[in-house]
This record gives C-alpha cells, sequence and structure tokens, in this order.
C-alpha cells in the first residue's frame, strides 16, 4: 500500500475539508428548496472514503453504496459540480438530472450507486463482484451499506454466495449507530455487527472508522486477499454522523451533549493535528486550503445555477431499454 505521506495527509484534508463543506451547503440549498426530496448528509464520515480509496486501484476497482451518497462518487474521481448539479435536478447532473440526491451514479469512474431500498446494494456489490471474477479483471467492489441494513435478510443470503463462490467484494457496514434513528443497542442481541460474518466463516473486523490511515490499513489488507481469489471480508466501520439521517430528521433519540463529544473524534480536526505536529504545513498554509474548498463548492454552485433542466420529452427516455416498447405506443396514442 502507499505509505502515509505528507502529501497524502495534505490531499485527505484538502478533500475531506471539501467533502464537508459540500454538504453543509447541500443542507444550506435544501433549505432554500433548491433541492427537493430527500438529502442524507455524510458529516462526521468522512475518513471512511477517504481511507478506502487511498488502498483501492482506482483504474478497475469498483463501489456501490446506499442513498448517503454524495462523497463516495468524489473520492472515485467523479466530477462534483456534477453531482451538485443532479442533487438540483439539472441536466448537467451524473444522471442527468433523473437521479436526485439518492441516485448519484457513474460508469466511467465505476461508482454503482446511490440506492434508496435498504440494503438493495448488498447483492448488487456481490454481482458485479461475480462478473469481475467470471470476466477475470482482477478487480474488486466495495459495497457499502449502513447498520440499519445489517438486518436485511438479503445480507445473509448475499454473504452465504459470496464466501461459496469466493467473490471479490468487500462488504463495508457504515456504523453511525442509529440507522434512521434507532440505536444499534435496541435493533439486536448483539452490537459487534461484524461478527455476523462468523456465521459464514468471513474475515470479519471493526475499525475505527474516524482515522483514515487505520481505514486504509483493514481497506488494503482485504482488497489485497479478495485480488488473490480468496473472497470476501466484512468490515465494520464504526463512525458517527453529525447531521440527522436526514433533513427532516429532529434527532429526537441523541442529545446534543452527545453529538458534542463524538465532535471530539472529528476526523478532519484529527488529520489537521497530524499535518502540524509533523511541520507538514502551517495553520497559514490549511487556512488557505480552507479558503480554496469554500470557493470550490461556490463554484459548484455556480454550475449548477448556470445549468438547465432537462427537457420535459426525456422524462420516458429512461424508463425502458427497448426502443419500441408497447407503453411507448399507448402514450404517443
Amino acid at each position: 500500500m502507499k505509505e502515509f505521506s505528507k502529501e497524502v495527509y495534505l490531499k485527505w484534508y484538502e478533500d475531506m475539508t471539501m467533502w464537508r463543506r459540500f454538504e453543509d451547503k447541500c443542507r444550506s440549498l435544501y433549505l432554500k428548496q433548491k433541492i427537493r426530496g430527500f438529502l442524507h448528509l455524510y458529516n462526521g464520515q468522512e475518513a471512511i472514503p477517504a481511507g478506502f480509496t487511498h488502498a483501492m486501484d482506482l483504474t478497475k476497482d469498483s463501489m456501490i453504496t446506499a442513498y448517503r451518497c454524495h462523497i463516495h462518487p468524489m473520492a472515485m474521481g467523479v466530477d462534483p459540480k456534477r453531482i451538485m448539479a443532479e442533487l438540483c435536478g439539472k441536466a448537467t447532473g451524473t444522471s442527468g438530472g433523473m437521479g436526485g440526491s439518492m441516485h448519484i451514479f457513474s460508469k466511467e469512474h465505476r461508482f454503482y450507486g446511490g440506492h434508496g431500498i435498504v440494503g438493495g446494494q448488498i447483492p448488487l456489490g456481490a454481482g458485479i463482484a461475480f462478473a469481475d471474477k467470471f470476466f477475470d479483471r482482477k478487480a474488486v467492489n466495495i459495497c457499502f451499506f449502513g447498520d440499519g441494513a445489517a438486518r436485511q435478510g438479503s445480507l445473509h443470503e448475499t454473504f452465504n454466495m459470496a464466501m461459496n463462490w469466493k467473490l471479490p467484494v468487500i462488504f463495508v457496514v457504515e456504523n453511525n449507530q442509529y440507522a434512521m434513528g434507532t440505536s444499534v443497542k435496541r435493533t439486536a442481541n448483539h452490537e459487534d455487527i461484524y461478527k455476523l460474518g462468523l456465521g459464514y466463516e468471513m474475515p470479519c473486523l471493526a475499525v475505527d472508522a474516524m482515522d483514515p490511515e487505520k481505514v486504509a490499513e483493514a481497506a488494503y489488507e482485504a482488497i489485497e486477499r479478495a485480488r488473490r481469489g480468496d473472497g470476501p471480508t466484512f468490515i465494520e466501520a464504526r463512525t458517527y454522523r453529525y447531521r440527522g439521517h436526514s433533513m427532516s430528521d429532529a434527532e429526537p433519540y441523541r442529545s446534543k451533549e452527545e453529538v458534542a463529544i463524538h465532535k471530539n473524534d472529528d476526523p478532519i480536526e484529527l488529520i489537521k493535528q497530524r499535518i502540524l505536529s509533523n511541520n507538514w504545513a502551517t495553520e497559514e498554509e490549511l487556512e488557505a486550503m480552507d479558503n480554496k474548498s469554500r470557493d470550490f463548492v461556490e463554484e459548484c454552485i455556480e454550475f449548477m445555477e448556470n445549468s438547465p433542466y432537462p427537457d420535459a420529452e426525456k422524462i420516458y427516455e429512461y424508463v425502458y431499454a427497448q426502443e419500441d416498447y408497447p407503453f411507448l405506443d399507448k402514450l404517443e396514442n
């Protein structure tokens, strides 16, 4: 794995601060009703995509996740301007403005969603890995899901097949502790979600997911195992979200004091302190990077504002792949 150098830490800091600012700006746009529907923010969990993409081969590995999906594609290389456009339903968005917040997608960067069905991406991630193995691509799929989705039956069916066929997939539960609003402590007889892998003899472990170094180390070992043909790994990435489940979440299940305590483990602040302690940058240089991130997010908004909405006749274009599907004749008549 690439070493954790000065350059890596500075990139992490630049990326993670931009991601945080991007999400904060999305919150503002939602309140202004420029983003409609649902909006799930990623604040606090930035160390996970930072660590995983450090360990991945971005020329061939792929990623799939749930509906908290704005930051993962950025880490994979997708243009944040196109993501902002998609969030606001503009034609220049990653899905032509047809998907919105929960359905970011980029075939070019091997980012396969953005899925609104809880746990729906788990078998899909294994399916992508099956194709990688079938075509001998030597590629690995990283399949993310939340702690709420860990209670879905599809997880167990998928784990069983993935181990039986030794598929090159890494299952990652981003355990931010509350799913939609119910504590992990209340949803099962155990709190160590990673132990679900033991029933399938799947290598499994928990990792401190507020530290991108620890995430990267666990990810690299799992990815290399999968690339060798030894099958999947199940990683519980223990993290914490600083915002509600979605913008409609009043957060009655936790106190402001609890959130404040967890902010002491802010992954961005951890990166900042390591950079300063190693004399890799000064406070002034990091502040300049912060300002650069803020300016870039404003550029994303300007791109979105100057982009058109999709044409009305596009509404049926992405429904059926078959051009002469009978439904279209009924519309014309």
